[in-house]
Protein backbone atom coordinates (compact mmCIF):
# COMPACT_ATOMS: atom_id res chain seq x y z
CA UNK A 1 0.00 0.00 0.00
CA UNK A 2 2.82 2.82 1.15
CA UNK A 3 4.24 2.36 -2.70
CA UNK A 4 0.94 4.06 -4.41
CA UNK A 5 1.20 7.16 -2.24
CA UNK A 6 3.22 9.97 -3.88
CA UNK A 7 4.39 11.23 -0.63
CA UNK A 8 5.64 8.72 2.26
CA UNK A 9 2.76 8.32 4.50
CA UNK A 10 3.35 5.14 6.34
CA UNK A 11 0.26 2.46 6.55
CA UNK A 12 -0.43 3.47 10.02
CA UNK A 13 -0.74 6.94 9.11
CA UNK A 14 -3.36 5.98 6.35
CA UNK A 15 -5.42 4.05 9.01
CA UNK A 16 -5.96 6.99 11.22
CA UNK A 17 -6.35 9.48 8.42
CA UNK A 18 -8.58 7.75 5.67
CA UNK A 19 -12.65 8.45 6.31
CA UNK A 20 -13.57 6.34 3.35
CA UNK A 21 -12.62 3.15 4.59
CA UNK A 22 -14.79 1.60 6.76
CA UNK A 23 -12.60 -0.26 9.44
CA UNK A 24 -13.24 1.10 12.84
CA UNK A 25 -10.31 2.96 13.45
CA UNK A 26 -10.78 5.09 10.06
CA UNK A 27 -14.69 5.48 11.04
CA UNK A 28 -13.52 6.55 14.31
CA UNK A 29 -10.76 9.05 13.14
CA UNK A 30 -13.40 10.24 10.65
CA UNK A 31 -16.29 10.86 13.05
CA UNK A 32 -13.55 13.32 15.20
CA UNK A 33 -12.11 15.14 12.22
CA UNK A 34 -15.74 16.15 11.11
CA UNK A 35 -16.92 17.24 14.71
CA UNK A 36 -14.08 19.37 15.00
CA UNK A 37 -12.22 20.72 12.42
CA UNK A 38 -14.13 22.55 9.72
CA UNK A 39 -12.04 22.21 6.94
CA UNK A 40 -8.92 20.63 6.05
CA UNK A 41 -7.27 23.59 6.19
CA UNK A 42 -7.37 23.65 9.85
CA UNK A 43 -6.15 19.82 10.61
CA UNK A 44 -3.58 18.64 12.90
CA UNK A 45 -0.03 17.74 12.25
CA UNK A 46 0.56 18.67 8.96
CA UNK A 47 -2.49 16.25 7.38
CA UNK A 48 -3.57 19.39 5.96
CA UNK A 49 -1.05 19.03 3.69
CA UNK A 50 -1.62 14.82 2.65
CA UNK A 51 -4.93 16.48 2.23
CA UNK A 52 -4.47 18.64 -0.11
CA UNK A 53 -1.89 16.82 -2.14
CA UNK A 54 -4.34 14.62 -3.12
CA UNK A 55 -5.17 12.18 -0.80
CA UNK A 56 -8.28 10.98 -2.54
CA UNK A 57 -6.32 10.12 -5.89
CA UNK A 58 -3.35 8.76 -3.92
CA UNK A 59 -5.26 6.53 -2.02
CA UNK A 60 -5.33 2.73 -2.73
CA UNK A 61 -8.57 1.83 -0.89
CA UNK A 62 -11.71 1.40 -2.27
CA UNK A 63 -13.56 4.12 -0.90
CA UNK A 64 -11.34 6.51 -2.21
CA UNK A 65 -10.31 5.23 -5.39
CA UNK A 66 -12.56 5.31 -8.37
CA UNK A 67 -13.51 8.76 -8.75
CA UNK A 68 -15.52 8.96 -4.92
CA UNK A 69 -14.22 12.04 -2.84
CA UNK A 70 -13.11 11.17 1.03
CA UNK A 71 -15.94 12.17 3.37
CA UNK A 72 -14.92 15.25 4.77
CA UNK A 73 -14.69 16.59 1.02
CA UNK A 74 -17.47 15.52 0.58
CA UNK A 75 -21.04 18.04 0.85
CA UNK A 76 -24.28 17.86 -0.46
CA UNK A 77 -25.10 21.50 0.97
CA UNK A 78 -26.25 24.01 -1.69
CA UNK A 79 -25.67 27.96 -1.62
CA UNK A 80 -28.15 29.99 0.38
CA UNK A 81 -31.41 30.50 -1.92
CA UNK A 82 -31.03 27.47 -4.06
CA UNK A 83 -34.87 26.74 -3.47
CA UNK A 84 -34.32 23.26 -1.49
CA UNK A 85 -33.53 21.51 1.70
CA UNK A 86 -33.29 18.08 2.90
CA UNK A 87 -33.06 15.60 6.16
CA UNK A 88 -29.24 14.39 5.97
CA UNK A 89 -27.57 11.19 7.28
CA UNK A 90 -24.52 12.79 8.91
CA UNK A 91 -23.39 10.00 11.02
CA UNK A 92 -24.75 7.12 13.70
CA UNK A 93 -27.48 8.89 15.26
CA UNK A 94 -26.72 12.54 13.93
CA UNK A 95 -29.41 13.60 11.77
CA UNK A 96 -29.66 17.40 10.13
CA UNK A 97 -31.76 19.91 8.23
CA UNK A 98 -29.73 21.38 5.37
CA UNK A 99 -29.81 22.87 2.01
CA UNK A 100 -29.31 20.55 -0.38
CA UNK A 101 -29.38 21.41 -4.52
CA UNK A 102 -32.67 21.30 -6.19
CA UNK A 103 -33.36 18.16 -8.24
CA UNK A 104 -32.59 18.16 -11.93
CA UNK A 105 -33.86 15.40 -14.25
CA UNK A 106 -30.36 13.31 -14.03
CA UNK A 107 -28.50 11.23 -11.43
CA UNK A 108 -24.94 11.44 -10.82
CA UNK A 109 -23.91 9.84 -6.98
CA UNK A 110 -20.57 9.43 -9.01
CA UNK A 111 -19.35 10.92 -5.44
CA UNK A 112 -20.75 8.82 -2.92
CA UNK A 113 -18.78 7.22 -0.39
CA UNK A 114 -20.19 4.07 -1.20
CA UNK A 115 -18.31 2.65 -4.23
CA UNK A 116 -20.72 -0.12 -5.47
CA UNK A 117 -23.84 2.68 -5.50
CA UNK A 118 -21.81 5.46 -8.16
CA UNK A 119 -23.76 5.87 -10.75
CA UNK A 120 -24.44 8.47 -13.45
CA UNK A 121 -27.68 8.94 -15.83
CA UNK A 122 -30.09 10.84 -17.42
CA UNK A 123 -33.69 10.56 -16.58
CA UNK A 124 -35.74 12.38 -19.26
CA UNK A 125 -38.39 10.06 -18.39
CA UNK A 126 -38.47 11.45 -15.09
CA UNK A 127 -40.29 14.21 -12.61
CA UNK A 128 -40.11 16.61 -9.82
CA UNK A 129 -42.08 16.88 -7.20
CA UNK A 130 -42.91 19.44 -4.17
CA UNK A 131 -43.20 16.66 -1.55
CA UNK A 132 -46.30 16.97 0.11
CA UNK A 133 -45.26 15.00 2.81
CA UNK A 134 -42.61 12.09 3.60
CA UNK A 135 -42.24 10.01 6.32
CA UNK A 136 -39.75 8.59 9.02
CA UNK A 137 -39.62 5.05 8.69
CA UNK A 138 -38.04 1.97 11.08
CA UNK A 139 -35.32 1.21 8.14
CA UNK A 140 -34.37 4.47 7.95
CA UNK A 141 -33.59 4.66 11.30
CA UNK A 142 -31.69 0.73 11.15
CA UNK A 143 -29.09 3.54 8.77
CA UNK A 144 -28.95 6.03 11.49
CA UNK A 145 -28.68 3.62 14.48
CA UNK A 146 -25.07 2.49 12.35
CA UNK A 147 -26.22 -0.62 11.46
CA UNK A 148 -25.93 -1.07 7.88
CA UNK A 149 -23.00 -0.83 5.51
CA UNK A 150 -22.95 2.89 5.81
CA UNK A 151 -22.11 3.69 9.23
CA UNK A 152 -21.04 7.37 8.45
CA UNK A 153 -21.22 9.94 6.03
CA UNK A 154 -23.59 11.95 4.46
CA UNK A 155 -26.66 10.98 2.17
CA UNK A 156 -30.58 13.11 2.01
CA UNK A 157 -32.78 10.50 3.92
CA UNK A 158 -36.40 9.72 2.81
CA UNK A 159 -38.13 7.13 0.92
CA UNK A 160 -41.83 7.45 1.76
CA UNK A 161 -42.78 9.98 -0.15
CA UNK A 162 -45.94 11.88 -1.98
CA UNK A 163 -46.01 14.91 -3.85
CA UNK A 164 -47.19 17.10 -6.26
CA UNK A 165 -45.74 17.11 -9.65
CA UNK A 166 -44.04 20.96 -10.79
CA UNK A 167 -41.95 19.47 -14.05
CA UNK A 168 -42.34 16.58 -15.94
CA UNK A 169 -39.17 15.58 -18.69
CA UNK A 170 -40.01 14.85 -22.01
CA UNK A 171 -39.98 11.65 -21.60
CA UNK A 172 -43.15 11.61 -19.27
CA UNK A 173 -46.57 10.83 -21.26
CA UNK A 174 -49.18 10.50 -18.76
CA UNK A 175 -47.99 12.90 -16.00
CA UNK A 176 -48.82 15.94 -15.55
CA UNK A 177 -48.13 19.08 -13.58
CA UNK A 178 -50.23 19.92 -10.53
CA UNK A 179 -50.60 15.53 -10.22
CA UNK A 180 -50.44 14.65 -6.37
CA UNK A 181 -48.88 11.36 -6.78
CA UNK A 182 -47.51 8.47 -4.50
CA UNK A 183 -44.46 7.55 -4.76
CA UNK A 184 -43.38 3.75 -4.64
CA UNK A 185 -40.43 3.51 -2.47
CA UNK A 186 -39.15 0.80 -4.89
CA UNK A 187 -37.37 2.41 -7.75
CA UNK A 188 -38.18 0.67 -10.83
CA UNK A 189 -37.75 1.00 -14.60
CA UNK A 190 -40.84 -0.96 -15.59
CA UNK A 191 -39.09 -2.51 -18.40
CA UNK A 192 -36.57 -5.29 -17.34
CA UNK A 193 -37.54 -9.17 -16.74
CA UNK A 194 -38.74 -8.34 -13.27
CA UNK A 195 -40.35 -4.88 -13.82
CA UNK A 196 -42.28 -7.16 -16.52
CA UNK A 197 -43.27 -10.21 -13.60
CA UNK A 198 -44.33 -7.90 -11.27
CA UNK A 199 -41.20 -8.02 -9.19
CA UNK A 200 -40.88 -4.25 -8.71
CA UNK A 201 -38.44 -4.88 -5.48
CA UNK A 202 -35.92 -6.13 -7.58
CA UNK A 203 -35.77 -3.84 -10.82
CA UNK A 204 -32.23 -4.78 -12.71
CA UNK A 205 -32.00 -1.35 -14.26
CA UNK A 206 -31.88 0.90 -11.45
CA UNK A 207 -28.76 0.21 -9.59
CA UNK A 208 -25.65 -1.06 -10.24
CA UNK A 209 -24.76 -3.22 -7.46
CA UNK A 210 -27.48 -5.33 -7.01
CA UNK A 211 -31.45 -6.26 -8.23
CA UNK A 212 -33.34 -3.24 -6.35
CA UNK A 213 -33.33 0.52 -5.79
CA UNK A 214 -35.35 3.05 -3.47
CA UNK A 215 -34.80 7.01 -2.69
CA UNK A 216 -32.16 7.56 0.07
CA UNK A 217 -30.83 4.17 1.18
CA UNK A 218 -27.34 2.57 1.27
CA UNK A 219 -26.48 0.29 -1.06
CA UNK A 220 -29.95 0.93 -3.22
CA UNK A 221 -28.68 3.09 -5.75
CA UNK A 222 -27.71 6.21 -5.00
CA UNK A 223 -30.76 7.77 -5.30
CA UNK A 224 -31.52 10.91 -3.30
CA UNK A 225 -34.16 10.96 -0.65
CA UNK A 226 -37.55 12.28 -0.49
CA UNK A 227 -37.28 14.14 3.15
CA UNK A 228 -36.89 17.27 1.46
CA UNK A 229 -38.97 19.81 0.04
CA UNK A 230 -38.41 18.28 -3.79
CA UNK A 231 -37.42 15.17 -5.31
CA UNK A 232 -36.65 14.18 -8.75
CA UNK A 233 -38.13 10.63 -9.34
CA UNK A 234 -37.17 8.84 -12.50
CA UNK A 235 -39.75 6.60 -14.75
CA UNK A 236 -42.06 8.97 -13.23
CA UNK A 237 -45.23 7.57 -15.76
CA UNK A 238 -44.45 3.71 -14.43
CA UNK A 239 -43.91 4.61 -10.56
CA UNK A 240 -46.49 7.10 -9.82
CA UNK A 241 -49.41 6.56 -8.69
CA UNK A 242 -51.79 10.00 -9.15
CA UNK A 243 -54.91 10.55 -6.62
CA UNK A 244 -58.12 10.60 -9.26
CA UNK A 245 -58.76 13.95 -6.93
CA UNK A 246 -56.78 16.97 -5.55
CA UNK A 247 -59.12 18.09 -2.93
CA UNK A 248 -60.06 14.36 -1.89
CA UNK A 249 -57.05 13.49 -1.71
CA UNK A 250 -55.63 16.32 0.11
CA UNK A 251 -58.37 15.87 2.93
CA UNK A 252 -57.16 12.01 3.46
CA UNK A 253 -53.65 12.95 3.27
CA UNK A 254 -52.23 11.26 6.59
CA UNK A 255 -53.78 7.73 5.44
CA UNK A 256 -52.93 8.35 1.91
CA UNK A 257 -49.23 9.15 2.32
CA UNK A 258 -49.19 5.70 3.89
CA UNK A 259 -48.98 4.14 0.46
CA UNK A 260 -45.60 4.77 -0.23
CA UNK A 261 -44.45 2.16 1.98
CA UNK A 262 -46.06 0.70 5.00
CA UNK A 263 -49.32 0.26 4.34
CA UNK A 264 -48.73 -2.17 1.17
CA UNK A 265 -45.53 -3.49 3.24
CA UNK A 266 -47.62 -4.47 6.16
CA UNK A 267 -50.24 -5.84 3.45
CA UNK A 268 -47.69 -7.75 1.99
CA UNK A 269 -46.90 -9.58 4.85
CA UNK A 270 -50.11 -10.33 5.78
CA UNK A 271 -50.70 -11.69 2.11
CA UNK A 272 -47.35 -13.66 2.35
CA UNK A 273 -48.86 -15.27 5.65
CA UNK A 274 -51.40 -16.46 3.81
CA UNK A 275 -53.97 -14.49 5.68
CA UNK A 276 -57.91 -14.41 4.79
CA UNK A 277 -61.17 -14.32 6.08
CA UNK A 278 -61.29 -16.27 9.48
CA UNK A 279 -57.63 -16.59 9.75
CA UNK A 280 -55.79 -16.39 13.27
CA UNK A 281 -52.57 -14.80 12.79
CA UNK A 282 -49.68 -13.55 14.87
CA UNK A 283 -47.43 -9.99 14.02
CA UNK A 284 -44.40 -9.79 15.70
CA UNK A 285 -43.61 -5.97 16.12
CA UNK A 286 -46.12 -2.85 17.10
CA UNK A 287 -44.09 -0.06 15.34
CA UNK A 288 -45.69 1.76 12.49
CA UNK A 289 -45.15 -1.47 9.59
CA UNK A 290 -46.70 -4.02 12.50
CA UNK A 291 -49.72 -1.78 13.06
CA UNK A 292 -49.93 -1.15 9.29
CA UNK A 293 -50.01 -5.22 8.78
CA UNK A 294 -52.33 -6.25 11.88
CA UNK A 295 -54.91 -3.28 10.05
CA UNK A 296 -54.37 -4.95 6.79
CA UNK A 297 -55.23 -8.22 8.55
CA UNK A 298 -58.12 -7.47 9.53
CA UNK A 299 -58.61 -5.86 6.13
CA UNK A 300 -58.55 -9.14 4.69
CA UNK A 301 -61.09 -11.06 6.96
CA UNK A 302 -58.76 -11.95 9.59
CA UNK A 303 -61.13 -13.80 12.95
CA UNK A 304 -57.83 -12.68 15.31
CA UNK A 305 -54.58 -10.51 15.27
CA UNK A 306 -51.96 -10.88 17.75
CA UNK A 307 -49.39 -8.47 17.95
CA UNK A 308 -46.61 -8.81 19.94
CA UNK A 309 -44.12 -6.33 21.20
CA UNK A 310 -42.14 -5.04 24.33
CA UNK A 311 -43.25 -1.41 24.27
CA UNK A 312 -46.55 -0.58 26.81
CA UNK A 313 -47.70 2.28 24.50
CA UNK A 314 -47.68 0.29 21.31
CA UNK A 315 -49.41 -2.42 22.65
CA UNK A 316 -51.82 -0.39 23.55
CA UNK A 317 -51.81 1.43 19.96
CA UNK A 318 -52.55 -1.88 18.43
CA UNK A 319 -55.77 -2.72 20.97
CA UNK A 320 -57.11 0.57 19.91
CA UNK A 321 -58.21 -0.79 16.86
CA UNK A 322 -59.07 -4.70 17.90
CA UNK A 323 -55.97 -6.81 18.51
CA UNK A 324 -54.92 -8.67 20.93
CA UNK A 325 -51.38 -8.03 22.35
CA UNK A 326 -48.75 -10.23 24.12
CA UNK A 327 -45.88 -8.29 26.36
CA UNK A 328 -42.78 -9.96 24.92
CA UNK A 329 -40.27 -8.61 28.35
CA UNK A 330 -42.76 -11.16 30.29
CA UNK A 331 -41.58 -14.51 31.28
CA UNK A 332 -42.81 -17.54 29.40
CA UNK A 333 -43.03 -18.88 25.86
CA UNK A 334 -44.44 -17.23 23.05
CA UNK A 335 -46.45 -20.49 22.34
CA UNK A 336 -48.08 -20.93 25.55
CA UNK A 337 -48.72 -16.76 25.49
CA UNK A 338 -50.88 -17.23 22.62
CA UNK A 339 -52.51 -20.95 24.02
CA UNK A 340 -53.45 -18.20 27.01
CA UNK A 341 -55.24 -15.96 23.93
CA UNK A 342 -56.68 -18.58 22.27
CA UNK A 343 -57.75 -21.79 24.42
CA UNK A 344 -56.11 -24.87 25.37
CA UNK A 345 -57.73 -26.26 22.21
CA UNK A 346 -54.80 -24.03 19.85
CA UNK A 347 -51.96 -25.46 21.01
CA UNK A 348 -50.39 -21.65 20.80
CA UNK A 349 -50.63 -22.69 16.95
CA UNK A 350 -51.36 -19.73 14.72
CA UNK A 351 -51.96 -19.72 10.94
CA UNK A 352 -49.88 -17.70 9.87
CA UNK A 353 -47.58 -14.93 11.05
CA UNK A 354 -45.78 -11.67 9.59
CA UNK A 355 -42.17 -10.46 10.63
CA UNK A 356 -42.10 -6.63 11.19
CA UNK A 357 -39.23 -6.23 13.52
CA UNK A 358 -36.38 -7.92 11.24
CA UNK A 359 -32.43 -8.25 12.26
CA UNK A 360 -32.80 -5.70 15.41
CA UNK A 361 -34.86 -8.17 17.26
CA UNK A 362 -34.71 -8.75 21.07
CA UNK A 363 -34.91 -12.12 23.20
CA UNK A 364 -37.78 -12.76 25.12
CA UNK A 365 -38.71 -11.95 29.15
CA UNK A 366 -36.87 -9.83 31.22
CA UNK A 367 -33.37 -10.55 30.56
CA UNK A 368 -33.77 -11.59 27.26
CA UNK A 369 -35.22 -8.40 26.15
CA UNK A 370 -32.08 -6.30 27.49
CA UNK A 371 -29.90 -7.95 24.48
CA UNK A 372 -30.52 -8.39 20.88
CA UNK A 373 -30.98 -11.80 19.42
CA UNK A 374 -31.01 -11.39 15.88
CA UNK A 375 -32.95 -14.65 14.46
CA UNK A 376 -35.51 -14.50 17.75
CA UNK A 377 -38.44 -13.51 15.38
CA UNK A 378 -37.95 -15.66 12.88
CA UNK A 379 -37.45 -18.60 15.44
CA UNK A 380 -40.61 -17.46 17.29
CA UNK A 381 -42.57 -17.81 14.16
CA UNK A 382 -41.57 -21.05 13.31
CA UNK A 383 -42.67 -22.39 16.87
CA UNK A 384 -46.10 -20.94 16.70
CA UNK A 385 -47.42 -21.38 12.99
CA UNK A 386 -48.99 -24.92 12.42
CA UNK A 387 -48.03 -27.45 9.62
CA UNK A 388 -48.33 -25.76 6.21
CA UNK A 389 -48.71 -22.40 7.63
CA UNK A 390 -47.10 -19.24 6.09
CA UNK A 391 -44.51 -16.86 7.52
CA UNK A 392 -44.17 -13.20 5.80
CA UNK A 393 -40.90 -11.30 6.46
CA UNK A 394 -41.50 -7.70 5.48
CA UNK A 395 -38.70 -6.91 8.48
CA UNK A 396 -35.67 -5.87 7.02
CA UNK A 397 -32.70 -8.18 7.08
CA UNK A 398 -29.29 -7.19 5.70
CA UNK A 399 -25.94 -8.26 4.38
CA UNK A 400 -23.76 -5.79 6.53
CA UNK A 401 -24.54 -4.92 10.12
CA UNK A 402 -21.42 -3.35 11.65
CA UNK A 403 -23.33 -3.06 14.70
CA UNK A 404 -23.83 -6.70 15.01
CA UNK A 405 -22.59 -8.89 18.34
CA UNK A 406 -21.10 -11.46 16.48
CA UNK A 407 -19.09 -12.00 13.58
CA UNK A 408 -21.90 -13.93 11.98
CA UNK A 409 -24.31 -11.82 11.97
CA UNK A 410 -22.31 -9.11 11.14
CA UNK A 411 -22.75 -10.77 7.21
CA UNK A 412 -26.08 -11.47 7.75
CA UNK A 413 -25.79 -15.41 8.69
CA UNK A 414 -28.18 -15.83 11.94
CA UNK A 415 -29.00 -18.98 13.72
CA UNK A 416 -32.34 -19.78 12.14
CA UNK A 417 -33.39 -23.12 13.46
CA UNK A 418 -34.41 -23.76 9.31
CA UNK A 419 -35.41 -27.87 10.40
CA UNK A 420 -38.14 -26.80 12.28
CA UNK A 421 -39.88 -25.21 9.45
CA UNK A 422 -38.96 -27.98 6.93
CA UNK A 423 -40.30 -30.07 9.64
CA UNK A 424 -43.75 -28.41 9.64
CA UNK A 425 -43.89 -27.65 5.76
CA UNK A 426 -43.84 -24.17 6.35
CA UNK A 427 -43.45 -21.70 4.01
CA UNK A 428 -41.99 -18.04 4.15
CA UNK A 429 -41.53 -15.20 1.91
CA UNK A 430 -38.78 -12.59 2.61
CA UNK A 431 -38.16 -9.66 0.38
CA UNK A 432 -39.06 -5.76 -0.67
CA UNK A 433 -42.71 -5.34 -0.95
CA UNK A 434 -43.38 -5.04 -4.60
CA UNK A 435 -45.64 -1.86 -3.68
CA UNK A 436 -47.10 -1.39 -6.86
CA UNK A 437 -48.77 -4.59 -6.52
CA UNK A 438 -51.12 -3.26 -4.16
CA UNK A 439 -50.98 0.59 -3.96
CA UNK A 440 -53.93 1.33 -6.29
CA UNK A 441 -56.14 -1.25 -4.44
CA UNK A 442 -55.35 -0.09 -0.77
CA UNK A 443 -55.58 3.61 -2.37
CA UNK A 444 -59.36 2.74 -3.22
CA UNK A 445 -60.03 0.88 0.51
CA UNK A 446 -58.35 4.22 1.78
CA UNK A 447 -60.62 6.56 -0.26
CA UNK A 448 -64.14 4.73 0.09
CA UNK A 449 -63.09 4.53 4.37
CA UNK A 450 -62.44 0.49 4.36
CA UNK A 451 -59.43 0.82 6.52
CA UNK A 452 -58.64 4.14 9.14
CA UNK A 453 -55.19 3.31 8.49
CA UNK A 454 -53.41 6.93 9.85
CA UNK A 455 -55.37 6.05 12.81
CA UNK A 456 -53.71 2.64 13.43
CA UNK A 457 -50.41 4.00 13.21
CA UNK A 458 -51.43 6.87 15.21
CA UNK A 459 -49.63 9.43 12.54
CA UNK A 460 -48.22 13.09 13.40
CA UNK A 461 -47.79 15.16 11.11
CA UNK A 462 -44.27 18.00 11.99
CA UNK A 463 -42.81 19.93 9.87
CA UNK A 464 -38.83 19.50 8.14
CA UNK A 465 -36.93 21.18 10.53
CA UNK A 466 -38.92 18.70 13.47
CA UNK A 467 -37.53 15.83 11.33
CA UNK A 468 -34.39 15.27 14.00
CA UNK A 469 -36.55 15.46 16.75
CA UNK A 470 -38.93 13.03 15.51
CA UNK A 471 -35.78 10.57 14.68
CA UNK A 472 -34.89 10.98 18.39
CA UNK A 473 -38.66 9.87 19.48
CA UNK A 474 -38.77 7.48 17.00
CA UNK A 475 -35.78 5.64 18.03
CA UNK A 476 -36.93 5.72 21.64
CA UNK A 477 -40.13 3.59 20.79
CA UNK A 478 -42.91 6.68 20.30
CA UNK A 479 -45.91 4.84 19.37
CA UNK A 480 -46.43 7.14 16.63
CA UNK A 481 -45.73 7.57 12.79
CA UNK A 482 -44.01 10.56 11.97
CA UNK A 483 -44.93 12.39 9.18
CA UNK A 484 -43.06 15.69 7.35
CA UNK A 485 -44.60 17.97 6.03
CA UNK A 486 -42.39 20.49 4.63
CA UNK A 487 -44.26 22.56 3.05
CA UNK A 488 -47.46 22.74 5.38
CA UNK A 489 -49.85 21.38 2.70
CA UNK A 490 -51.92 19.63 5.48
CA UNK A 491 -51.64 22.61 7.97
CA UNK A 492 -51.42 20.22 10.59
CA UNK A 493 -47.44 21.05 11.62
CA UNK A 494 -46.93 22.59 14.99
CA UNK A 495 -51.03 21.38 15.85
Amino acid sequence: MRARYESSISEQTHTMLCKNCFSPQHLQFGRSLSRNYASTATLPGGLNKIFSNGHGKQCACTGCKGGGKPIHERSLSSPAGAGNRGVIFMGPNHVEVQGIPFPKLELDSTTSPVVSERQKRDCPHGAILKVVTTNICGSDQHMVRGRTSLPGGHMVLGHEITGEVVETGPGCEFIKKGDICSVPFNIACGRCAACKRGDTGVCLNVNPARPGAAYGYVDMGGWIGGQAEYVMVPYADFNLLPFPDRDQALEKITDLTLLSDILPTGYHGAVTAGVGPGSIVYVAGAGPVGLASAASCHLLGAACVIVGDMIPERLAQARSFGCETVDLREEGSLRDRIQHILGPASEGKVDGAVDCVGFEARGIGEEGAKGEVPAQVLNDCMSIVREGGKIGIPGLYVTSDPGAKDAASQVGNLQICIGLGWSLSQSMTTGQCPVMKYHHQLMQAILYDKIKIADAVNVEVIGLDDAPNGYADFDQGAAKKYVIDPHNYTGLVGK
